[in-house]
């Protein structure tokens, strides 16, 4: 698709130009007007377009935060084709700290929407509309739900040459060939043949400064693979492990978890990852994974109830060196004592 001008809301945006533009949603009953912003950089000159959304789930905020940071990075003013910007698409859930919208309905289970529909099927209708339909690639940011942490992952159509390319080309540790769930963005995105990757990474309603940074340098490195922005000399990092399945391991019966495992964690078939008692511990009951993998999520609450996930791990077919590739991408990330978490504007990343 050719970088040429970018309407969004009747709003023109022309080649070298950046513009934030609200796009309204429903008002609130209070009479007070909603909108979704939107922020788009246009290159000068023609080539991909790709939009990096988040918060389409309220309270998984991590994006908000990945989205801000890449919009600061000098390299956009070298942009081939254009950035589509959207941090918050669930306005309504983020100012209720909910994953939901109003009518309780899961905007990623309501894809492609209809203007005529459910609250969340208008604003998925809207998003389709305004985003997806002038774009050709998309990058949709997420982290697990509240009291879980997912190790930094992307999921998406590993079977599709050219989302594969590009999944390997973001560097996260893990990349899990996931199905496709009925009405996420995801799916509808695929039904038009677009190559699109989900990032997962940290806890919501919090900031995990590693997953950011991951994420950040990844959206980057994606937009290089796709040449919108200038290649790079910088020496490639380990080759990421593919997962073909993953098995939620759960709580055998209700209790109090000790947890005996960590986030990016190899292991084996039979082994103990947690212990669930009651108050006193007179009776207490072993958490065993039955297949053998890396985990790439958790429970953070040691208050459980029968058949709750605890542990999500992905197959790796024998990968034992698995955790410590994570150790080495962890590190890779980690922030340096005194760094106020901003962007390196001269980093290897540009």
């Amino acid at each position: 698709m050719a970088g040429n001008d970018v309407w969004i809301n009747e709003t023109q945006v022309k080649p070298g130009e950046r513009l934030t533009i609200d796009v309204p949603v429903a008002k609130l009953y209070t009479h007070t007007q909603m909108a979704m912003p939107v922020h788009v950089v246009n290159g000068r000159r023609p080539g991909p377009r790709l939009f990096v959304s988040a918060a389409i789930h309220g309270d998984e905020i991590i994006g908000v935060e990945v989205i801000r940071r890449l919009l600061k990075l000098p390299v956009l003013k070298r942009l081939r084709g254009a950035l589509f910007a959207i941090p918050i698409v669930n306005v309504h859930g983020l100012i209720h700290r909910s994953r939901y919208l109003p009518d309780r309905r899961d905007l990623n289970r309501s894809f492609p929407g209809s203007e005529r529909g459910s609250l969340a099927a208008r604003l998925a209708d809207l998003f389709m509309t305004e985003i997806v339909e002038q774009c050709t690639h998309g990058i949709d940011i997420h982290s697990a739900a509240q009291h879980r942490s997912n190790l930094p992952q992307i999921r998406a159509n590993l079977d599709d040459p050219e989302t594969e390319r590009l999944a390997r080309a973001f560097g996260a540790p893990v990349l899990l060939n996931a199905d496709l769930r009925d009405g996420s963005l995801r799916e509808a995105a695929a039904e038009r043949g677009m190559p699109m990757l989900l990032y997962e990474a940290g806890e919501a309603l919090r900031f995990d400064e590693v997953a950011v940074r991951a994420g950040v340098e990844g959206i980057v490195k994606v937009m290089r693979a796709l040449e919108m922005l200038p290649a790079t000399r910088r020496k490639r990092g380990s080759e990421p492990m593919v997962s073909r399945a993953s098995t939620w391991v759960r709580a055998p019966e209700s209790g109090i978890l000790r947890t005996m495992v960590a986030l990016g964690g190899y292991v084996e078939r039979g082994w103990r990852l947690g212990v669930i008692s009651d108050p006193f511990g007179e009776r207490e009951a072993e958490v065993t994974t039955p297949v053998s993998g890396l985990v790439i999520g958790r429970t953070n609450l040691p208050l459980v109830n029968q058949g709750e996930g605890l542990f999500h791990i992905a197959r790796l077919g024998g990968d034992t060196d698995a955790a410590a590739s994570v150790e080495a991408f962890q590190e890779e990330h980690q922030p340096e004592e005194g760094d106020n978490g901003e962007p390196d504007l001269e980093g290897p990343i540009l």
